[in-house]
């Protein structure tokens, strides 16, 4: 391929907009949930199919050959069940199998061992039964119960919309205190366990996270109405009025209005075409 063939290519390459560049319906969204989109789809996940190998070289024990380390991840695929689901991380391979010597590949698809099981929370003293595979039972065990595991681990090593859910409930019940208030020994017990797994978060993270890219849209289109919503304008006269009120007060003035009130009967009956004709119906009668 020559050069200005390649050259020709290049400036036909339109890079394609990102979620929150300008223009895109995700460009108001808070820095907040940025954040938390960061860690969900940009930050790389563990590798669950694979061991990587360290370092940047490798000598062949047997040739003495110098190669560069390749570590390619593994392609896998997360269908839909996997987001109502705890796989742990793992998903479903796709690659080629040859069942004799003599015979062509063929196409094949490892699928993780799946069984029902229950999981307890103890931030939210709820028994969940969902689907897991058995890296995630090893997971919990690992980090001494479910609520360590699921607050320890990354959105992207979750790689799924329900444990990112179960994160997100368990990080808002911990800020809020929100669970056993019949029990203060046991909340505060409770909370000391867990607070830390707050330290990363503030308060405007936590609002923001664990939400999908539409449920982020909607709650930004909601504030914004509240914000443009037009408020009545006794609402601001009231406001005034207190502060005038609180303002002569701090004077040492008396805080009677009567006189503001006459003054503004006055003016608006001046402009009021009928008021002459009703004060003088009133004096007849």
């Amino acid at each position: 391929m020559g050069t200005r063939l390649k050259q020709g290519l290049r400036l036909l390459y339109v890079k394609k907009p990102g979620r929150f560049d300008p223009g895109e319906p995700g460009e108001r969204l808070p820095e907040a949930y940025r954040k938390f989109w960061h860690e969900w789809k940009v930050q790389k996940p563990q590798p669950v199919h694979y061991i990587p190998e360290p370092g940047k070289w490798k000598r062949n024990p047997k040739t003495g050959e110098v190669t560069p380390v390749q570590n390619v991840p593994i392609p896998v695929k997360f269908p839909l069940e996997s987001q109502r689901h705890l796989w742990g991380g793992e998903g479903v391979i796709k690659g080629f199998q040859k069942r004799a010597p003599t015979a062509r590949r063929v196409a094949h698809f490892w699928v993780p061992t799946l069984r029902r099981s229950v999981v307890y929370s103890e931030i939210l003293d709820t028994h969940t039964s969902v689907v897991v595979t058995q890296r995630t039972i090893d997971l919990i065990h690992k980090n001494y119960g479910f609520d360590h595991y699921i607050l320890k681990t990354p959105a992207c090593d979750l790689q799924s919309r329900l444990a990112v859910k179960f994160k997100r409930n368990m990080l808002l019940a911990l800020d809020q205190k929100n669970f056993y208030h019949d029990d203060p020994e046991k909340q505060e017990e409770v909370y000391n366990r867990y607070k830390d797994y707050l330290k990363p978060y503030s308060k405007e993270d936590l609002e923001w996270y664990g939400l999908s890219f539409y449920e982020a849209l909607k709650k930004l289109a909601r504030q914004e109405e509240e914000q443009n919503q037009p408020k009545p304008l006794k609402l601001q006269y009231r406001l005034e009025l207190v502060q005038m009120l609180l303002e002569r007060s701090a004077s040492g003035e008396p805080l009677s209005i009567a006189d503001d009130v006459q003054e503004t009967s006055s003016w608006l009956s001046k402009l009021n075409p009928f008021g002459g004709k009703t004060e003088e119906r009133s004096t007849k009668t």
